[in-house]
């Protein structure tokens, strides 16, 4: 159950056989859970920089409070599936941390004086131990009881961005009035009454029991041996440093908004960003199938460096206000066309006995160590340049655009099959794209066109 794993049913359907369809109440139950899931984190975390800035904390202490989920993530990589595999149902494990996650968040939402910074600190880390785990298991969840992943799991997953999207708007609805979504802590409130909700909802939903052998290794310690792999290797390392400067977009982005193109409803504004993730994430396959996994992580990296580029000369109104809303609508283009591709690129090229391990090393690297230290630097740098938002955001767009390059250089598909004939391609939009063997030739890029 390692974190992000992605593209593999529990039971493996044979070349050529087709999956039995998803019965659709077991898909309502996951569409929920997932709905769910995704609400809670969207409905405090893109507001919580601009919220902790308004009660008078330092940019240095707003990025290190805004690091702990990034932090969380950090162990729940390395001992979250462990755990779950060996000594509880997942369902009941996820209702158990979302229960205590609410009491957590409702207990972040007093602290509200930078004297408390420690204890915010502390209870904030807390939460974000909770937290991260359930991301792994409502996939884990999901992946055990889908008759066919490749089929069936991004219908479910579509879902989170959903609920994202809804909860987004819902806090402008009801705290925006007078002021802006920063100003309270109502969506901290409202976040920990979503995780009551799910807490309880996690019971009904299907029974998911340990699975692992004792005597197996944790499995992100499995898969260092990936580095032995140079392209894995680059992959791996430019992965992580784009992580780092992914953390400027959603730790400072809020808090842009308000302060440099003076967006009031700052939580359906970021919406855009999903809304685009949620056209572009079904047209992926297609991207692959005609570009190849190389060129489709370069055009996400690409589009990172766009976006702070953009952002740099943003404004209030006219022209640099609709930069800013392009740099924003950009996140589809930058999250699917790098971290989606890149968790079906681990699950496609490593070995098939430690792919759920690449996995937990490319969360490790990225959603953990990477998105933290981005956190912690995101806060630094946003002391240096106080006001300053042309030479903050030139920061991360060199980075990005460095990082490319090395990319470009250096990362090569290994084995790739020869391209698919033109009859092939032909049913790229037909009901049988989403077969188990020809979607997999799709997501790996194997079927491409080398550019």
């Amino acid at each position: 159950m390692a974190n992000g794993e992605t593209v593999a049913s529990e039971t493996p359907v044979p070349s050529g056989t087709a999956a039995p369809p998803l019965a659709p109440g077991l898909r309502l139950n996951l569409s929920l859970m997932m709905f769910l899931e995704f609400a809670v984190w969207g409905s405090w975390f893109v507001v919580f920089y601009p919220y902790l800035k308004g009660k008078g904390f330092s940019d240095e202490q707003a990025g290190a409070l805004v690091g702990n989920l990034a932090l969380g993530a950090i162990f729940s990589s390395l001992f979250a599936g462990y755990i779950a595999d060996r000594f509880f149902a997942s369902e009941y494990m996820m209702a158990v941390l979302h229960l205590l996650g609410a009491g957590l968040l409702y207990w972040m939402a007093q602290i509200q004086d930078p004297s408390e910074y420690w204890l915010l600190f502390s209870v904030s880390l807390a939460y974000s131990l909770l937290y991260n785990p359930t991301l792994t298991l409502a996939n884990a969840i999901t992946f055990r009881h889908v008759p066919d992943a490749t089929r069936d799991f991004p219908g479910i997953r579509v879902l989170g961005t959903l609920g994202w999207i809804a909860v987004g708007f819902l806090i402008d609805v009801l705290f925006a009035s007078g002021g802006t979504t920063a100003d309270t802590n109502g969506p901290l409130l409202l976040a920990a009454g979503l995780s009551v909700i799910l807490g309880l909802y996690c019971l009904f939903l299907p029974h998911t029991p340990p699975t692992a052998r004792e005597g197996d290794a944790v499995p992100f310690l499995k898969a260092v041996g990936l580095f032995k792999d140079f392209s894995f290797a680059v992959f791996f390392g430019i992965a992580f440093i784009i992580t780092i400067v992914l953390a400027f977009y959603f730790t400072c982005t809020g808090d842009f908004l308000k302060e440099k193109a003076g967006v009031g409803r700052i939580g359906s504004t970021m919406l855009i960003g999903q809304v685009c993730e949620l056209i572009f994430l079904p047209l992926l396959p297609l991207f692959l199938w005609r570009l190849g996994m190389k060129w489709v992580l370069a055009l996400g990296m690409l589009c990172w460096g766009i976006r702070y580029a953009l952002f740099s000369v943003g404004g209030p109104e006219g022209l640099p206000f609709a930069l800013v809303i392009a740099g924003v609508a950009l996140h589809g283009f930058c999250f699917d066309f790098f971290f989606a591709a890149g968790f079906i690129h681990v699950d496609n090229e490593a070995p098939r006995d430690i792919r759920a391990s690449g996995q937990a090393l490319f969360s490790f690297l990225s959603y953990g160590v990477g998105m933290w230290l981005g956190n912690l630097l995101a806060g630094k740098l946003r002391a240096v340049y106080a006001g300053d938002w042309y030479h903050f955001w030139l920061v991360p767009c060199i980075g990005v655009l460095a990082s490319l390059t090395v990319f470009v250089l250096f990362f090569h598909i290994r084995g790739r099959k020869p391209a698919l004939e033109e009859k092939e391609i032909s049913i790229a939009t037909s009901p049988d794209v989403y077969s188990a063997e020809h979607q997999t030739r799709i997501q790996s890029g194997e079927a491409g066109i080398d550019v």
